[in-house]
């Protein structure tokens, strides 16, 4: 064991603090990995804070990770030493199941192991994020990070990235599609940049007339403004594809009612329950499926990072000094960041 410092929330009230916690000794297929940077997701702050009642303390966050290789264990063949990797929102799963063969170890039937607040396989310890010095993680979860992209504004690839790329890549968005991308934080600006690169047009749906220039700058080829109840009626069924990436309950009706018949509304943001109601008839009358969908697989994941690097595909980032992390959430839950913060883990040894 090794002891490694790290931010933790100690109850759902306490806020996140210095903590010491214990990384384990490498078996023969981890890699341990020096934090360089970690993004900061939503998910942090539900889980430091409790909000699904599922919470395991104390927690340290993080599953936006990207470091450098500091040793390997005797079986380790894809990594060495000073190699700069990724880890993102699983590090372990049956690795058995279909699931698992199929490479979207996500739906485990047993379980995918979260990076944080999740349960090791082998020995039981709760396991902890990438608020933290160095983290220690088997070889089959590990990522290698493309030349290309820069460390630091690659962090977000792990989470936004991913959960964004997979489902417009499952549904094979191509050129000609009609795409929309309702809400624009760090996910749904990710969003527009992929089903662009892809070759989609591209519509960001957003509250607030006052980021239309801000969407237009993203990459967006048009802006509907959600509030404006004519804008809403105009779009109604000229949608292939809705990609939703809104956290908190909405009204999905008169989103659904924008695509076309066999159009598709992906979920993406929203694990609580769909309130108000949906209306079955606007599924019913024009075949539209309601879907969504959860990060992606460790194969995927990488192919994520690729095609950004590929295609010159950066998260907009705002670097932040471990100290300043209860700040961030404030600031997060006023959506008072563009698009995505990322800590500086060198901040870490001033704890």
């Amino acid at each position: 064991m090794t002891l490694t410092k790290a931010y933790a929330a100690q109850s759902a009230t306490s806020g996140l603090a210095p903590h010491n916690i214990e990384r384990r000794a490498l078996r023969d297929d981890d890699v341990a990995i020096e934090i360089d940077y970690c993004g900061v997701c939503h998910t942090d702050i539900h889980f430091a804070e409790n909000d699904w009642g599922m919470s395991i303390y104390p927690v340290v966050p993080g599953h936006e990770i990207i470091g450098h290789v500091t040793a390997v264990g005797k079986s380790v063949t894809q990594y060495k030493e000073g190699d700069i990797v990724g880890v993102g929102c699983m590090i372990d799963s049956c690795r058995t199941c279909s699931a698992c063969h199929e490479g979207v170890e996500q739906f485990c039937q047993e379980g995918m192991v979260s990076t944080y607040n999740g349960q090791d396989r082998h020995d039981q310890h709760i396991t902890f994020g990438g608020y933290s010095e160095t983290i220690v993680v088997s070889e089959r979860f590990v990522l290698n990070i493309p030349n290309q992209l820069d460390p630091a504004t690659a962090a977000p690839i792990l989470c936004a990235g991913i959960t964004t790329y997979s489902p417009l890549k499952h549904y094979n968005i191509q050129p000609g599609h009609k795409v929309g991308i309702i809400g624009m934080g760090g996910l749904g600006h990710m969003g527009v940049k992929f089903a662009k690169a892809m070759g989609a047009e591209v519509t960001i749906f957003t509250r607030s007339a006052s980021k239309v220039a801000e969407a237009k700058k993203q990459g967006a080829d048009h802006v509907i403004i959600s509030s404006d109840q004519e804008q809403m009626s105009s779009a109604t069924e000229t949608f292939d594809f809705l990609l939703d990436t809104i956290p908190v309950q909405h009204d999905l009706n008169p989103y659904i009612n924008c695509l076309k018949y066999d159009g598709v509304h992906i979920i993406v943001g929203l694990l609580e329950p769909i309130e108000p109601a949906l209306q079955a008839s606007v599924l019913v009358m024009k075949r539209r499926i309601l879907t969504g969908s959860l990060i992606g697989g460790i194969a995927e994941t990488q192919e994520v990072l690729d095609f950004c690097a590929e295609h010159n595909i950066n998260c907009d980032v705002e670097m932040l000094n471990i100290q300043d992390i209860n700040t961030a959430y404030q600031r997060m839950k006023k959506g008072d960041v563009k698009y995505r913060f990322v800590i500086d883990m060198a901040s870490l040894k001033d704890s």
